[in-house]
């Protein structure tokens, strides 16, 4: 966690960042607040400075440093992948370019209904729906062996602004996950997916309680403070009693 926030710094005091107010020209009064604490944000400062292709680099960045969810040789499957950023740390996490001859190659395979811009080490499947059983068809063949060491997720549904109703298509999503992984998920693998705080939260947990041995709620430092979002990290999947293995 305090290397994820030192790399930010860092980044920042090497570049001299700032903001300039032409950002701020010809927009209303909550564009330029909402506006003013993104560009203020350390973290999307710091972003561009290391090439991540959004702040959300520095979430995943720090999840992995505290619990190690990636390394040399495995398999990530990136769901709601767009733009790209958390395959920018899991490729060079699990060594997908191959670039170090001393470790093990992994590969990274990003699925997202947005297009993705290409990223040397991974493959993307563009507008498609992750949920549906001819994307599902299409990751059997793109993943080495048609399995999966680590299904990680920040997707989320287009917001309503009506909460509730944002919480439970969320954790919908969630679930289609743990569904998904009993075709694709290797036993022992992990599950790291966002969820927001609400009524649905525990039925989610109770789920992962069942078909992982281990799980844990994680709230990173890049996450604002502000926001409802938390990250649920679930190992060593081990399948839920009476599923049927494909």
């Amino acid at each position: 966690m305090a290397g994820c926030l030192k790399l930010a710094c860092a980044s920042l005091q090497r570049q001299g960042f700032h903001t300039a107010g032409c950002y701020y020209k010809g927009r209303t009064g909550a564009e330029h607040l909402w506006l003013s604490r993104h560009l203020k944000d350390p973290f999307v400062k710091a972003a561009k400075v290391e090439s991540y292709r959004c702040r959300s680099a520095f979430k995943l960045l720090e999840m992995n440093e505290r619990h190690r969810i990636l390394w040399p040789g495995l398999r990530v499957l990136d769901c709601g992948a767009a733009p790209g950023a958390w395959s920018q740390v899991a490729v060079h996490s699990v060594n997908a370019t191959g670039r170090d001859s001393s470790s093990p190659v992994g590969f990274v395979l990003g699925v997202d209904l947005l297009h993705i811009t290409p990223l040397e080490g991974a493959t993307f499947l563009c507008s498609a729906d992750v949920t549906d059983p001819k994307t599902l068809q299409r990751i059997l063949e793109l993943l080495p062996g048609g399995r999966a060491d680590v299904i990680l997720s920040d997707m989320a549904p287009n917001a309503t602004g009506i909460q509730e109703l944002d919480h439970d298509r969320l954790i919908g999503m969630c679930l289609s996950l743990l569904d998904m992984a009993s075709v694709v998920l290797h036993p022992g693998g992990t599950l790291l997916c966002k969820t927001w705080a609400g009524s649905q939260s525990q039925q989610f947990q109770k789920r992962l309680t069942e078909e992982f041995q281990n799980t844990r709620t994680v709230k990173p430092m890049a996450s604002r403070k502000e926001s409802s979002e938390v990250y649920l990290l679930a190992t060593q999947y081990r399948r839920r009693k009476g599923s049927v293995k494909p």
